[in-house]
């Protein structure tokens, strides 16, 4: 996916890079994955001058406006981040569909108090 984005992103543009990236995963698909290494194409991030970032996302610069969003019903978190309601008897499949690499947030609600509210 990174080497896809330096592909087509302009000169001197930048690339963020969300997410948790661990430094090893003993579980990983290969050796790289359980040693935490990424295949960058280096030489063309630095031919178009690209810059990175990593790290969280700087949560203090739009949280107002964000929470003012969500309180007048303007955005939806949950539907934009595929959030599905689970409960604790499903967190198993939950665990198991996320590491096969689910496409979905899951929740899980041990009281039913997600679903009742």
């Amino acid at each position: 996916m990174l080497n896809s984005l330096q592909e087509v992103i302009r000169a001197g543009g930048a690339i963020g890079i969300p997410g948790l990236y661990v430094t090893g995963d003993p579980g990983g698909i290969d050796a790289a994955a359980k040693v935490g290494s990424l295949s960058i194409r280096i030489g063309l991030g630095w031919a178009k001058s690209c810059s990175f970032y990593t790290g969280q996302c700087p949560v203090l610069r739009y949280n107002r406006q964000l929470m003012t969003a969500i309180l007048y019903d303007k955005v939806h978190p949950a539907k934009a981040c595929n959030a599905t309601i689970i409960s604790l008897d499903d967190a198993p499949q939950g665990y198991r569909d996320f590491d096969k690499g689910a496409a979905k947030k899951f929740i899980i609600d041990p009281h039913g108090s997600v679903k009742a509210a």
